[in-house]
């Protein structure tokens, strides 16, 4: 049985169509039932499928799972509301979106999956890079693995214009992962991957992909 009901996605086309707050206000109830509650149960039963294949997994779903409100701050749309569910699978979930774990993401224009190193703190940046200058050719073995290629295509992430002396001989020699300060990776598939019955069994297969680039980003940072 499909943990997403068929208008998980319907909501949010509509949603679309009458982004504020009073729309919504009429349609919570909808929203808890239909939306809201399906993807806990659907992040849920990921996360322990998720421990099979990662140790530190202790989080739950409610810790995993973003808010459906945007932050219109500093934001020229004011529209209130995500027109998606996403959610990080990590450690810490999205309390300390810095550590490097999967990323899920549902909606009516796309199902997106995929995970890395996407917030890197300066602290960590230096021991990320040595890692990667000293342990290339494992790195690199494991983002050209043929399942991760086809899943998650390759590693994308802003990259410095410039870096000091030696890391940037090494990079101009064939390590050019090293200007990035950014190292995360995503695939995509058609909305209504979603709403298959084994669309957990889907991101079950995803996360286990991912995962030892995962790995390896943790322990080096």
């Amino acid at each position: 049985m499909a943990h997403l009901p068929s208008d998980f996605l319907e909501f949010f086309r509509e949603l679309a169509q009458n982004n504020h707050r009073e729309w919504f206000d009429a349609n919570r109830k909808r929203y808890e039932s239909n939306v809201k509650k399906p993807f806990e149960n659907l992040v849920a039963d990921v996360i322990e499928r998720a421990r099979k294949y990662d140790d530190d997994l202790g989080l739950s779903a409610k810790d995993a799972i973003f808010r459906i409100n945007r932050d219109i701050r500093f934001s020229k749309d004011k529209t209130p509301y995500k027109l998606n569910r996403t959610a990080i699978i990590s450690p810490y979930g999205r309390k300390d979106k810095t550590s490097p774990g999967f990323y899920l993401y549902a909606g009516p224009d796309k199902v997106m999956m995929g995970g890395g190193a996407y917030e890197v703190p300066n602290s960590d940046l230096g021991n990320l890079r040595n890692a990667l200058q000293h342990n290339y050719d494992l790195f690199n073995s494991l983002i050209t693995e043929p399942k991760f290629k086809k899943s998650f295509g390759t590693i994308q992430g802003e990259e410095h214009k410039r870096l000091p002396k030696e890391l940037g001989i090494a990079a101009d020699n064939g390590k050019p992962l090293l200007y990035k300060k950014q190292l995360f990776f995503m695939g995509e598939l058609p909305a209504a991957t979603c709403l298959r019955d084994d669309f957990a069994e889907v991101i079950e297969e995803h996360f286990k992909t991912a995962m030892p680039v995962i790995s390896f980003l943790r322990e080096a940072t």
